[in-house]
């Protein structure tokens, strides 16, 4: 069954490259209208100018989803060109890798507020719009780092597991509202977030064999489910975290 977003519109915030971009092609090719949120407008305008070549009715907006106020600018924003978007997708994040002692506390802040607090904010902004229509789909971006970790991973591994505490309370108070809460825990896929891996032949011949499957994760794969949790095929499905890492955590 072929899915289809025409009449929707998604925010997909963190969607200048990676995840965040294969999920907007995703959505954009089912027939939604996409706004693009990121940081770098550089990049955000080489996805744009992607997702048009192809037909999509897209719009890219910059913001600092960490700041309260430049959220609460940009959903006026993106309101002005998609009135009360139904579909909210939370994809920013970012990582570093280093002994729990040597991070300052700003490093580790910033880590935590990357997944964590712009989720919040963002949820925050958009919810309201989407009460009362009928219909809204809110996909956060979790990581299997939430459910094991490794070495050097401590913040990331803590932002990412209170996002599965966030995604399971939210879809309680949005349930009867007609909107669905769900988080994906995506494992490794080849995004510039993982270069560090990937280009270490030590690292990723580890990452390799601990993947049953035997390969890193395309990054479309992550683009379908996330499609499919923002259809009406996904109507009873809220409150839960998907999986999506090769047999790694089944290992």
């Amino acid at each position: 069954m072929k899915i289809d977003l025409s009449g929707r519109a998604a925010v997909i915030v963190g969607a200048s490259g990676g995840l965040g971009e294969a999920m907007a092609h995703t959505l954009s090719g089912a027939g939604a209208k996409v706004a693009l949120v990121g940081r770098n407008q550089a990049k955000l305008g080489k996805v744009l100018a992607g997702l048009k070549a192809k037909g999509g009715i897209v719009e890219s907006f910059s913001a600092d989803v960490t700041d309260e106020k430049d959220v609460a600018r940009l959903a006026e924003q993106v309101n002005a060109k998609f009135p009360n978007p139904q579909i909210l997708i939370n994809s920013a994040g970012t990582n570093l890798r280093k002994p729990m002692t040597d991070y300052t506390v700003a490093e580790f802040q910033g880590v935590v507020d990357a997944s964590l607090l712009s989720t919040f904010l963002a949820c925050r902004a958009f919810v309201p719009g989407m009460k009362g229509t009928g219909h809204g789909r809110i996909v956060n971006l979790s990581s299997m780092m939430a459910h094991i970790s490794l070495p050097n991973r401590t913040p990331y591994s803590s932002a990412k597991a209170a996002l599965l505490g966030f995604t399971k309370s939210l879809a309680l108070e949005l349930a009867l509202d007609g909107i669905t809460v769900n988080a994906i825990s995506p494992g490794p896929f080849l995004t510039e977030m993982n270069l560090p891996v990937v280009n270490d032949p030590e690292a990723n011949k580890l990452f390799l064999s601990r993947l049953p499957v035997g390969r890193w994760g395309k990054v479309e794969e992550i683009g379908a489910l996330a499609c499919y949790l923002c259809s009406d095929l996904a109507g009873f499905v809220t409150g839960t975290d998907i999986l999506i890492d090769g047999g790694w955590t089944a290992a």
